[in-house]
């Protein structure tokens, strides 16, 4: 693979070779604003081969992350790691003065996303998080309506449905360390969801309430749950997420008085939408449709103008919030109040 970058290019290291991060890894090689200078990884097998993919040399790759960022002369990362890495690498980018694209979730708990978000919000770096239903236009269309717009959600579902059940069967996936992944099929997958719903609909949680499946006596791994959200603003939510199906479903839909947006997903194709009006007429927006942006993208793109990106370490922080809101609540088989819990919380949803 051949890069197209120029001389002016963003030069990126990246962090985390698995499937996603050499995903990442193309469209940085690939994009001409930017160039892809240096791989790590903790696994040496994958990280040559990825090298040998993503064309970078020896001496650009990395075991170590932390010796890649002293190394070499970098303008950004890309973090694609386990998501109880997410927290250390980003604050070590964010330490050396880089631009940082770091997968979801923003961290494993919620104080230590609240510190990202307030180095993210005193930086002049960009600091961005993988959300991509952020960069799909049925997503924005909802968020100019609600989020951004003057109508007020009242009634809102959200589900997502996958397999990880050789997962739950083995337990010697990366996911099923709670070290490393710090939560179940809620905080790796239902996260999408939740975000989407704060991010569409710009509402404010107050309560939570979640009945969870949990798969090991710590109650780490959840394997489906079932969440009701409350909002400030009088709406709810409900929020149904499973890992223990055989095949991946998604759909988001909010109902005001003027009708609705339904958001609708099969796999991991991209999301498409409808609105349904005031009589109830069912009508597609999306002739012709593809996404506009890719994260790589969306990132240069942020870096270059200096403006906010699409999905803010703050948009994450909301998701993550009302995700640990749920586990907490899930294991204590109760309603929770956010600020109770969170008592910066407040301060995040403003």
């Amino acid at each position: 693979m051949k890069s197209q970058t120029e001389s002016s290019a963003v030069a990126v290291g990246l962090v985390g070779v698995g499937s996603l991060g050499r995903r990442l890894g193309r469209q940085f090689v690939e994009l001409p604003r930017s160039n892809l200078v240096a791989l790590s990884d903790v696994d040496s097998d994958g990280l040559a081969a990825a090298g040998r993919e993503l064309d970078v040399s020896e001496s650009s790759r990395y075991e170590s992350y932390e010796e890649m960022l002293d190394s070499e002369a970098l303008d950004a990362v890309a973090i694609a790691t386990p998501n109880g890495l997410h927290y250390e690498q980003t604050t070590a980018a964010l330490d050396r003065d880089l631009h940082v694209l770091c997968e979801k979730p923003l961290a494993t708990s919620v104080e230590d996303g609240y510190e990202v978000m307030q180095r993210a919000e005193s930086s002049d770096r960009t600091v961005m998080i993988g959300y991509q239903r952020h960069l799909n236009p049925a997503y924005e269309l909802a968020r100019k309506r609600w989020a951004l717009g003057d109508r007020e959600p009242r009634f809102v579902t959200g589900e997502i449905t996958h397999d990880w059940r050789s997962y739950y069967e083995e337990m010697d996936d990366w996911r099923m360390d709670p070290h490393l992944s710090g939560g179940g099929h809620l905080l790796n997958v239902g996260t999408h969801i939740v975000d989407a719903i704060l991010w569409t609909t710009g509402l404010t949680p107050t309560h939570v309430y979640a009945s969870i499946d949990f798969h090991d006596d710590e109650e780490v791994f959840d394997r489906q749950s079932s969440t009701t959200v409350e909002f400030e603003e009088g709406a709810v939510a409900n929020v149904s997420d499973t890992g223990v199906v055989a095949r991946t479903r998604e759909h988001v839909h909010v109902w005001d008085e003027e009708g609705a947006v339904y958001l609708e997903g099969r796999e991991w194709d991209d999301r498409t939408g409808f609105v349904i009006d005031a009589e109830g007429t069912e009508k597609s927006p999306y002739h012709g449709y593809d996404r506009r942006l890719s994260k790589g993208t969306a990132f240069l793109d942020a870096i270059e103008t200096g403006e906010a990106p699409p999905a803010t370490a703050r948009d994450g922080l909301k998701a993550l919030i009302v995700t640990m809101a749920a586990y907490e609540s899930g294991r204590r088989n109760e309603r929770v109040a956010v600020a109770d819990l969170y008592p910066f919380a407040a301060d995040v949803f403003q």
